[in-house]
């Protein structure tokens, strides 16, 4: 019987194809999100919607239909030995950033560690009971899954997908001030992981940071296609956006 694979191993291909996102001080880059903006300080939603977070990293931006975007789609939609495969992989990918990455978001949200951490539900009731996302943070990344709970779940609220409101999602425990590190597979708007983030503040976390693994970005917006082109390929396990951020400063 073969030796199962690494995280290293599983991640590996993922460096052909992750793009390391630009610090949030940089022009023309979202200073929550790392999106690219038209000159702005933050993207519009960022900027005139209501913010929970209190640290946002993504590991890589995300293009529109390329690698990352599909694996992020298919590895919920799938069902059998592709999906596991892909789950495996992005456990991979998160436990790989993780390990070198946490203590930088945490030093965002000003605070030591992470004594929890969870996940970002998914909007929809039926999905959300499936959902891989909370068995890859609380089994398979070893790195969080002794500090995993279910901390949330999709409420009867009606809330505009778009819409940042705490009420989208209920609660499952109160909280005692603790520092929650909250995951999410994409960030597009930011809505639902904003919203969950005030969720859990509304239960009594402390601060609350949001690590996601893509950061979509549509290439056919703006100049966003150029700007994609402009960036390092080759994915830069030992940079995370806060290293960019420290060697700008």
């Amino acid at each position: 019987m073969s030796p199962a694979p690494t995280v290293a191993e599983l991640s590996a291909p993922y460096t052909n194809f992750l793009i390391n996102p630009l610090a949030p001080s940089s022009h023309g880059v979202c200073s929550v999100c790392l999106t690219f903006t038209d000159g702005h300080a933050t993207c519009y939603p960022c900027g005139h919607r209501p913010r929970f977070a209190d640290g946002v990293l993504p590991i890589s931006y995300s293009e529109a239909f390329g690698q990352l975007h599909t694996a992020l789609a298919q590895y919920k939609r799938r069902t059998g030995p592709s999906a596991h495969a892909l789950q495996l992989q992005l456990a991979a990918v998160l436990w790989r950033f993780l390990v070198d990455h946490e203590d930088c978001l945490a030093r965002c949200a000003q605070v030591e560690r992470f004594q929890l951490v969870t996940t970002v539900p998914s909007g929809d009731h039926a999905r959300d009971a499936a959902h891989p996302l909370p068995r890859i943070v609380g089994e398979l990344v070893g790195h969080t899954a002794d500090r995993y709970r279910r901390l949330l779940v999709r409420s009867g609220t009606p809330v505009g997908e778009r819409a940042v409101d705490p009420g989208k999602f209920s609660p499952t425990q109160e909280l005692a001030s603790e520092a929650v590190l909250l995951v999410d597979d994409t960030w597009t708007t930011g809505a639902s992981a904003q919203s969950a983030a005030g969720a859990l503040k509304t239960s009594g976390a402390g601060k609350v940071a949001v690590l996601v693994i893509g950061r979509h970005v549509n290439p056919k917006w703006g100049d966003n296609a150029e700007r994609l082109r402009a960036l390092a390929r080759g994915f830069d396990w030992d940079r995370c956006a806060v290293h960019a951020a420290d060697a700008a400063r």
